[in-house]
C-alpha cells in the first residue's frame, strides 16, 4: 500500500504521511455514495442547498486552519491562500442564491400537449484535482454537483492531504448525508480503473494536459461526460493604445499570482513595437519590488514553487530559450525552490518558453506590429484557456474578441475565474465548462417529460 508525503516546499521538512486507501475501503465509499438518492428527504434539495449556505460559514470560522495547511503544503503566500477559502465561500453563496433558478423545471405549452424541461443528477461523479488551488479547484467543480443531487468522490493531488483532509470535515460539518463527498486517496493506476467502473457516471479533471489525455481516453471508451480544465498558455496583449505603467502593474499580478503557477496566469506577453522597451522597463521594476521568502511572512510577496522537480522544469525551459537567442532581463536563478521573478525578452514562437506551458514566475516577451500579426501569434499556440487585451481603445479591442481562439477574452483585467461566469478552454486546454449556470448543469441529465391531453 502506498505512502504519500507532504513535504513543505520552503523549508522542505516532512510534515504528513498518509496512507492509500484499501481495495476494501474505497469499495465501501463508492457502495455508500451510490446507495445517495436525491429522491430521498435527507438529500432532497432543500437539504443539500441549506448544506452549502452552513460551507459558506464554517469556511470562514475556518480559514486561518485552512489557509495554514496551504501554505504548508504547497508554498502560496499566506493573504493569497486567505483569498482563496473567501474565494470558494463567495462560490457557495452564488450557488446557495441561484441553484433554485437554475435547477427549475420549465413548462412549455405544445398546444395539444405540455413538456417539461428538468435538470436530474447523473449519480456519482469522480473529481480529480491537483495542488495550485488546493480548496478552490474542488469546490468548483463539488459544489454545484452535490447541489444539483449528485455525489462526488475526490482525488486530490498526492502532496495535498492535509487539505483533502480539511475538505472532508467540512463536508461533513454541513449536514449533508453520508457519501455525498467522499474523498479517497489512490494511486493513477486505481482510480483508471475506478473510472470504468460502471457506478461513476462521469469525471472532472483539472490538471495537466497529459493527464487530461488519459482520463478522456478512458471516459470516452465508457461514454461517461467529462469536464477537463488543463494547461495554458495565455497570451497578455498590449494594444498600441495602452497604457504602459498601468499595464505593467497588472501584468505582474497576472503572471506573479501564485508564483506563476497558475493554467489561467498571463505567460506570453505580446507588446506593441511602440510600447516594447518601455514596456520591459516599466515591468523590470515592478516585478523587483516583488519579495520572495517565507510564505506565512507578512511581507512575501511570492513562495516556493510547491516542489523541486518543478523548478527543475522551470530553469531547464529558462536555459534552452536563453540559447535559443532569448535575453535574460530579471532573475533567472534562486535558493531552495524558489525562482526570483523572472523576465525573458526577444521571445519568438519557436522558443521552449512560448511552446510549453510556463508554470512558474516567468515572464516571456514578445514584439509585433499590427493585430492581425499578434493575433496570428497568440492563436498559434496548442492551448486556448484566455487571453488579456489591454488597451484604451476598448471598441477595437472588443470588435476582436471572437478572432481569438480562446475559452475566455478579458479586455482591461486580468484572466479570472469568477463564480457567475462559465470557466473552461477550447483546443488542448480542455472541453466543458464549470461555473455559472453551465457549471451546475454539467452533470446534470436534461431529461424531457411529456404529457399528452389535458
Amino acid at each position: 500500500m502506498a505512502i504519500y508525503k507532504s513535504i513543505n516546499p520552503y523549508n522542505q521538512e516532512l510534515i504528513g504521511e498518509f496512507s492509500e486507501d484499501s481495495s476494501a475501503e474505497l469499495e465501501a465509499k463508492i457502495a455508500i455514495a451510490q446507495g445517495l438518492s436525491p429522491l430521498e428527504d435527507h438529500y432532497s434539495f432543500p437539504i443539500r442547498r441549506k448544506a452549502i449556505q452552513n460551507l459558506a460559514r464554517l469556511l470562514r470560522e475556518r480559514k486561518t486552519e485552512l489557509a495554514a495547511h496551504i501554505c504548508d503544503e504547497m508554498g502560496k503566500v499566506l493573504k493569497e491562500a486567505e483569498a482563496e477559502v473567501e474565494k470558494c465561500a463567495w462560490l457557495c453563496e452564488y450557488y446557495f442564491e441561484k441553484s433554485p433558478e437554475f435547477l427549475a423545471d420549465l413548462k412549455l405549452d405544445l398546444g395539444d400537449a405540455q413538456a417539461i424541461r428538468r435538470y436530474e443528477a447523473l449519480g456519482v461523479i469522480l473529481g480529480i484535482m491537483p495542488w495550485n488551488f488546493p480548496l478552490w479547484q474542488v469546490f468548483r467543480f463539488a459544489v454545484p454537483a452535490i447541489i444539483a443531487g449528485n455525489r462526488v468522490l475526490l482525488k486530490h493531488a498526492p502532496n495535498c492531504n492535509f487539505s483533502a483532509d480539511d475538505l472532508q470535515k467540512l463536508f461533513d460539518d454541513t449536514g449533508l448525508a453520508a457519501g455525498a463527498y467522499t474523498a479517497v486517496r489512490l494511486s493513477n493506476e486505481t482510480v483508471a480503473d475506478l473510472l470504468r467502473d460502471a457506478r461513476i457516471k462521469g469525471v472532472s479533471l483539472t490538471g495537466s494536459e497529459k493527464a487530461g489525455r488519459s482520463v478522456a481516453e478512458i471516459a470516452g471508451r465508457e461514454l461517461k461526460p467529462q469536464v477537463l480544465e488543463l494547461g495554458g498558455s495565455n497570451a497578455f496583449i498590449l494594444h498600441s493604445s495602452a497604457k504602459v505603467k498601468t499595464a505593467a502593474e497588472l501584468a505582474s499580478r497576472a503572471r506573479l499570482l501564485n508564483a506563476g503557477q497558475s493554467c489561467i496566469a498571463a505567460k506570453r506577453f505580446l507588446v506593441h513595437e511602440s510600447l516594447y522597451t518601455e514596456f520591459i522597463q516599466e515591468l523590470k521594476a515592478v516585478f523587483s519590488t516583488y519579495s520572495i521568502g517565507d510564505p506565512k511572512a507578512a511581507g512575501t510577496h511570492i513562495g516556493p514553487l510547491a516542489r523541486p522537480d518543478l523548478k527543475a522544469h522551470a530553469l531547464r525551459q529558462i536555459e534552452e530559450s536563453l540559447a535559443q537567442g532569448a535575453s535574460l532581463e530579471l532573475g533567472g536563478k534562486g535558493d531552495g525552490n524558489f525562482l526570483e521573478p523572472t523576465i525573458l525578452s526577444g521571445v519568438n514562437p519557436e522558443m521552449t518558453v512560448f511552446k510549453e506551458e510556463v508554470f512558474a514566475p516567468i515572464a516571456s516577451i514578445l514584439s509585433y506590429s499590427d493585430f492581425d500579426e499578434v493575433i496570428a501569434i497568440s492563436n498559434s499556440s496548442r492551448y486556448g484557456l484566455g487571453v488579456s487585451l489591454i488597451g484604451e481603445d476598448r471598441d477595437f479591442l472588443l470588435s476582436q474578441a471572437s478572432r481569438f481562439e480562446e475559452g475566455a477574452v478579458f479586455i482591461n483585467d486580468l484572466v479570472k475565474s469568477d463564480p457567475r461566469l462559465p470557466f473552461g478552454g477550447v483546443k488542448n486546454s480542455g472541453f466543458g465548462r464549470e461555473l455559472g449556470p453551465e457549471g451546475i448543469h454539467s452533470f446534470c441529465n436534461l431529461k424531457t417529460i411529456y404529457l399528452k391531453g389535458d
